[in-house]
């Protein structure tokens, strides 16, 4: 019988799994509804805190204002290789309008140096007199995956 290794560890992520995987550099794609309630969807850096999903959008950014004015959204995170997956609905809770000096540099920062490594700060530094929002999004749902194969529920 052929090895399955190549399949690597089939199945959902555990805790561990999780924040290890969302704790690397991969960029999540944020979906809401726009004004006129079509789907819109963008590439965005985010940050897990084990709980909830921070994003720091700037000041004219329309998928913030779409956030703020309807809070159902949802997020996915994946990549190649060990086909690790993270698709969650979420509620987006608006933690700051736009600010300078907030608490979303923080968040910012620490997302710069995960992203960027240490030419994060160097490439944040010179926008931070820029405005940008903050908001928390909390999962209503969240599943996860990893593994070359087929979870039992298509079979």
């Amino acid at each position: 019988m052929a090895s399955e290794e190549w399949r690597g560890k089939v199945g959902r992520l555990d805790e561990a799994e999780l924040a290890e995987f969302l704790a690397e550099p991969h960029i999540a794609r944020l979906a809401c509804l726009d004004d006129d309630g079509w789907p819109y969807v963008i590439p965005c850096w985010h940050e897990w805190d084990g709980t909830a999903f921070w994003v720091v959008p700037r000041h004219k950014s329309a998928w913030a204002r779409y956030l703020a004015t309807d809070p159902r959204c949802a997020l996915t995170v994946d990549e190649d290789g060990r086909q690790r997956k993270v698709v969650a609905r979420c509620r987006a809770v608006l933690v700051e309008e736009p600010n300078v000096g907030g608490r979303w540099v923080r968040v910012a920062e620490r997302m710069s140096v995960r992203y960027l490594g240490e030419n994060g700060p160097r490439y944040l530094a010179p926008t931070l007199d820029r405005p940008r929002w903050l908001f928390r999004l909390e999962p209503v749902s969240l599943r996860t995956w990893q593994g070359q194969d087929w979870a039992s529920r298509y079979r």
